[in-house]
């Protein structure tokens, strides 16, 4: 098991200008992380050659390797010209993860409002869905890199809907990220779900929520699951997943890959995410 951050994690340090990304590549170093996975939220890639080879010149003097590379897109309600303007948006966005030196890159492919993702709207959905993912991992081949979506978005969101996507999709390059908190988005149990996706999985987000049902508003910070319950995001191991069993899980497979944690709560940022990475690293003993 290979332990990292990814960058979202440090969006507030980011966002305000306390902490650049070859800073939080040194404070990963510090606070013994063994990977970085690269997600341009609160900096850009897109036109920043510079920025990219500082990144990995950053990470290759930290001793600390970019795992992943993962940016957003949404194929879905566009017409011909916008589909096709999306692929290629996106393919510039493989080439800076070659650039990156990663062999593995998330992108996104579809979301929908929640009262608009039933099982009969996702199987229109679907034919575009693997055309989508088909062309881009297709194109990802050249460079080596093995492209994945991950389980979000509430329409992508359920194991068996990520399932049907990538045996459809049937490339050897493609697969999923694993999120196992997301799955609680869509109402479903993570522990089962990650026993459903696990073979599948090009890498593993750790992420944790509280959950609270719909009957009780627990106010500021929460958002709400396609049933209506409420979730916040937590400190990884202070939450209410069953980190622990989804650890056995993971063990019991024999995963060991990238973990890569994700922060996405109300607490600061740095000092989550170093109780997070402690939390991970008692967990999996």
């Amino acid at each position: 098991m290979k332990l990292g951050v990814s960058s979202y994690s440090f969006y507030s340090a980011l966002r305000s200008g306390n902490m650049s990304i070859l800073e939080a590549i040194d404070w990963l170093k510090e606070h013994g992380g063994e990977h970085i996975e690269i997600v341009p939220i609160g900096f850009t890639l897109s036109d920043n050659s510079p920025l990219i080879n500082d990144i990995v010149e950053k990470a290759k003097e930290a001793e600390i390797e970019i795992s992943n590379y993962a940016v957003g897109a949404n194929f879905i309600d566009k017409d011909e010209a916008q589909f096709n303007q999306e692929l290629e948006q996106l393919k510039m966005q493989v080439d800076i993860a070659h650039a990156l030196g990663v062999k593995r890159m998330r992108h996104d492919i579809a979301s929908r409002e929640k009262e608009n993702t039933s099982i009969e709207q996702f199987m229109k959905d679907l034919p575009i869905i693997i055309k989508a993912c088909r062309e881009i991992a297709d194109y990802a081949a050249q460079y080596g890199i093995i492209t994945s979506i991950e389980n979000h978005g509430f329409h992508v969101q359920h194991a068996d809907r990520i399932r049907q996507i990538v045996h459809s999709v049937d490339r050897k390059n493609f697969r999923t990220t694993l999120d196992i908190g997301n799955f609680l988005c869509v109402d479903e149990d993570p522990l089962s779900a990650v026993k459903r996706t696990i073979p599948l999985a090009s890498m593993v987000h750790f992420k944790d929520f509280y959950i609270r049902p719909h009957t009780q508003f627990p106010g500021e910070g929460f958002f709400q699951t396609t049933a209506g319950n409420f979730l916040r995001g937590a400190i990884a191991g202070q939450g209410d997943l069953d980190i622990s069993g989804i650890i056995q899980v993971l063990k019991s497979f024999g995963y060991d890959g990238y973990i890569s944690l994700e922060f996405e709560g109300m607490e600061d940022c740095l000092k989550a995410i170093e109780i997070g990475l402690n939390n991970i690293k008692r967990l999996w003993k």
